[in-house]
Order: C-alpha cells, then sequence, then structure tokens
C-alpha cells in the first residue's frame, strides 16, 4: 500500500501502542536549549533517574543569551543562571553542548541542520514549539513541553497521538520580491491560524522542488502557526547536498547506504492524503500582518480588512480587538504605516541566505533616523559567513546594528526589547500581544527584504 513519508517515519519509530490511543514513539534526535530543560532535568534528579541516550541529545543556547556583549557574567542574573545550568546538566549527562565559545552557537533550529544532525526519516523532538523547522529535511519533528522533555532524556521515547496528513501543494514560480516567508504567511492566511489542528502538512509542488533548503526550513518553521504539530517537504538531492560533509551527516563509508534510506522514505506515488489543498505561486505577492497572529495577513498593495465587513462573528471580534491594539485604521492601505524598529533574525529568518537577500537591497543605503534596526545571525557560523562576505559591512553602513548570535527580539528573552507601543517590521514567526518585549509593543510580520525596505523608507513599503 502506497504511504506518506508522515506514515512511514511513524511506523518505523513505533514502541507500542498504549492503551489510550496514543503511539509510543522513539525519538532520533532530541535538542535541548536553556528555557525548557533546567526544569526537566531536576525532575531526573527526583526521580533518581538519568539520561538514557546522551548521544541522542544535542544541546545550544539561544533565548537568553545577550546580542549585544556576551562577556560572562550576563547582568541578567537569571539569565547567566539558565546558561550556567545547562551547562552543568550537559556536563553531567554527556550530552554535546555548541557552547558560546564553540564557535558553532546559535538558533537551536538553525545550529541543528547546519550541523549536520538532521536526516531525512528521523523523529525529532525539543522544548521549543518552533520545532516543525526540522520538518524541511523530511523528518517528522514537533515541539513539546517540559514533563515531555523529561521523558524523552529518561527514555528516549515519547507518547503522541497519531496525526492526519494534509497535503499542502503549491505549483509555479514565486514572483519577484517573494519569498518562502510571504508563501509561509500565505498558507496561514488562507487555512487559518487553527486549520491544522491533529494534522501534519506535508508540502510539495514545484514551488517547493524548486526552493532551497533554507526557503523549505522557513515554510516548515511556521507550519505551528497555522496549527500543525508537524510540517515537512520529502527529501530530495538538494537535501543530500545540504547534509553532505557535515560534521554529524553519514561518513562516506555510509553515504550511499543512508541516502537510498533517505529515498525511500518518501511519499509513494498514490498516498492517501485526510485533506489536500492547492495553492498557485503567482498568485502571492509580498505580505505583510496586520494584527496580532499571523493570519492576520495582507498582500502590501491591499488595504486592512474592516471588521464589520466580515460574517464570521469571531473573526469579526478577533480583528476588532487586533485593530485596537495595533493603532491600524480598517479601509486604509497597509502601505505607508511608519515603523520604529527594524529586526532580522530569528529561527524563521536568521540565515545566511535572508542576510544577502536584505543586503542586496540595503547596499548604498541608509536606515530611516526615525527607525532602530537590529541584524541579528541565527548562528555564530553564519555571522562568520556573513563577516567573510563583507555583509556586516553593508548593514552596519546601513545603520543596522550587526549582533552576535541569538533568538535575540523574536520573543524578547534578553535586552533586545520593544518599548512602550513601538511598532516593529520583523522577520520572526510571531506577533502576538506583547511578544517583542513590550505588553504595548506591536509587530507586523514580513520577509527580510520587506524589512529591510521599512528600515530604510521609516515605514511600510512596495517593494
Amino acid at each position: 500500500m502506497a504511504k506518506t513519508l508522515f506514515e512511514k517515519v511513524w511506523e518505523k519509530h513505533t514502541v507500542r501502542e498504549l492503551e489510550d490511543g496514543s503511539t509510543q514513539l522513539l525519538i532520533g534526535a532530541h535538542l535541548i536549549h536553556e528555557v525548557t530543560s533546567p526544569q526537566a532535568f531536576g525532575m531526573l534528579r527526583t526521580l533518581k533517574l538519568g539520561v538514557k541516550y546522551p548521544n541522542r541529545s544535542f544541546a545550544t543556547v539561544d533565548h537568553i543569551i545577550p546580542t549585544r556583549n556576551i562577556s560572562e557574567p550576563y547582568p541578567d542574573k537569571l539569565a547567566y543562571e539558565m546558561l550556567t545550568e545547562l551547562r552543568k546538566n550537559c556536563q553531567e549527562s554527556g550530552i554535546k553542548f555548541f557552547d558560546v565559545k564553540s564557535g558553532a552557537q546559535g538558533v537551536i533550529h538553525i545550529v541543528m541542520p547546519e550541523q549536520g544532525i538532521i536526516h531525512p526519516g528521523m523523529t525529532v523532538a525539543c522544548g521549543d514549539s518552533h520545532t516543525a523547522t526540522h520538518g524541511a529535511f523530511g523528518a517528522v519533528a514537533f515541539g513539546v513541553g517540559t514533563s515531555q522533555v523529561r521523558n524523552i532524556l529518561a527514555t528516549q521515547t515519547l507518547s503522541f497521538k497519531k496525526l492526519k496528513v494534509r497535503k499542502v501543494e503549491v505549483n509555479g514560480e514565486l514572483n519577484d520580491g517573494v519569498s518562502a516567508k510571504d508563501l509561509a504567511l500565505h498558507i496561514i492566511r488562507k487555512l487559518g491560524v487553527n486549520g491544522g489542528l491533529g494534522y501534519a502538512y506535508e508540502f510539495c509542488g514545484t514551488t517547493f522542488d524548486n526552493m532551497d533548503m533554507e526557503g523549505r526550513m522557513t515554510v516548515c518553521n511556521m507550519a505551528i502557526e497555522g496549527g500543525a504539530r508537524v510540517g515537512y517537504i520529502n527529501p530530495d538531492e538538494k537535501t543530500f547536498e545540504y547534509l553532505k560533509g557535515r560534521p554529524y551527516a553519514p561518513k562516506a563509508e555510509n553515504w550511499d547506504a543512508a541516502v537510498d534510506y533517505w529515498k525511500s522514505i518518501a511519499t509513494d506515488a498514490g498516498a492517501k492524503f485526510d485533506d489536500e489543498v492547492k495553492f498557485d505561486a503567482k498568485d502571492i505577492l509580498p505580505t505583510v500582518t496586520w494584527g496580532i497572529n499571523p493570519a492576520q495577513a495582507i498582500f502590501v498593495n491591499e488595504k486592512i480588512p474592516n471588521p464589520a465587513a466580515m460574517s464570521n462573528e469571531t473573526d469579526r471580534k478577533e480583528a476588532q480587538e487586533a485593530l485596537a491594539y495595533m493603532g491600524l485604521e480598517a479601509d486604509t492601505p497597509i502601505e505607508g504605516t511608519p515603523i520604529d524598529v527594524a529586526f532580522i533574525g530569528s529561527c524563521t529568518n536568521g540565515r545566511l541566505s535572508d542576510f544577502i537577500e536584505a543586503a542586496k537591497f540595503l547596499k548604498g543605503k541608509k536606515v530611516a533616523s526615525t527607525v532602530k534596526a537590529l541584524a541579528v545571525p541565527g548562528s555564530q557560523i553564519i555571522k562568520k559567513q556573513a563577516e567573510e562576505m563583507g555583509l556586516d559591512k553593508v548593514f552596519s553602513d546601513a545603520g543596522f546594528e550587526w549582533r552576535n548570535a541569538g533568538c535575540s527580539m523574536c520573543l524578547a528573552m534578553n535586552e533586545d526589547k520593544l518599548v512602550g507601543t513601538q511598532r516593529s517590521a520583523s522577520t520572526s514567526n510571531r506577533n502576538f500581544k506583547g511578544r517583542q518585549g513590550s505588553p504595548q509593543g506591536r509587530t507586523m510580520l514580513m520577509s527580510p527584504l520587506m524589512v529591510a525596505a521599512a528600515a530604510v523608507a521609516g515605514k511600510i513599503v512596495k517593494m
């Protein structure tokens, strides 16, 4: 019988079926950061349990790390305590830790693919909602809570209800100025923030076939914002080429066998899906959020929706709430909306290609005097690569602050925060109330190119 990649990976990792209808799954790679792991390790000590397979867990520090000055100890005592606790836990348990002085530290969903840790056909778990990123490699990857982090550390397994699978097919070439971020926001806009509840999304079609691995990671990263627990893309030659030669990828003598297996776990022709949707790439334009969830998005040439025109009462109330919070008026163009802060970074858009794209636009231009602009590489390796290419100078000359690697203003657990009602043009993944550090802060999600253009103009502009 023809099967989807999700079904194949699920079956290969099933330990047993449980009485409550869930499945005990073996977890191939467990990713750890400083925020959701301290309590989990504390629970293990209370239970007098060790880490079952430390070689299958990998850690880095990203959420709380300063991006301006990483000299230790950090001024934020709690942040420094979280870092030192993670160091201690990894050292005591024998877990590989990509620490600040490793030269490979960074945002967890950027570091682990960068190291070649994520392979097609894997199950991947992390105490972070954007773990779906790793589905770009043909892995089944999902975020978990702290108690589940404990369970994985202790048993290398996880109890999980099987998901349905929705085929999300996109065909054609993306328009000029349209990126993977725009595509992701468009899909969420059309299917809704709860549209993926209970589903894994299989992204497929010629648009994804032609997309590079970094773009695929961006789309899979945003799957969770559409309610899907998992988002993945079938592995292909681009996947294999990306992995080849990376530190944790199969070595020469095992490479061919690994590729043969990776090819075998791709979705079979004729596989049945629980649901299917299709989009045409040519219909998608640069996209900007206007509200307080990622589905509240429009093309940059559109007007802000009017709640009164919405037939669904829930949508109408949510739109009214969003406009009040964002300080925007219905039926007015989104273009021309002023911004105070520009942020390029995060696990969604902190990769080298994101900085290359933004730098092309910024070269020879200056950030508006009214805008504070931050460029935060997703890892120390990306920072080094960008600097070798001279991108740091392009950003600095334009008026961006070129920072060290970390999550930064995506969720503002360090000093990088909005102030008051500042409005941010951001490449991150969430525009929830207070997400970027201020309870009144206003976040507008968009692509790196759109953020760069907004930074220079001091407002949202068409490309």
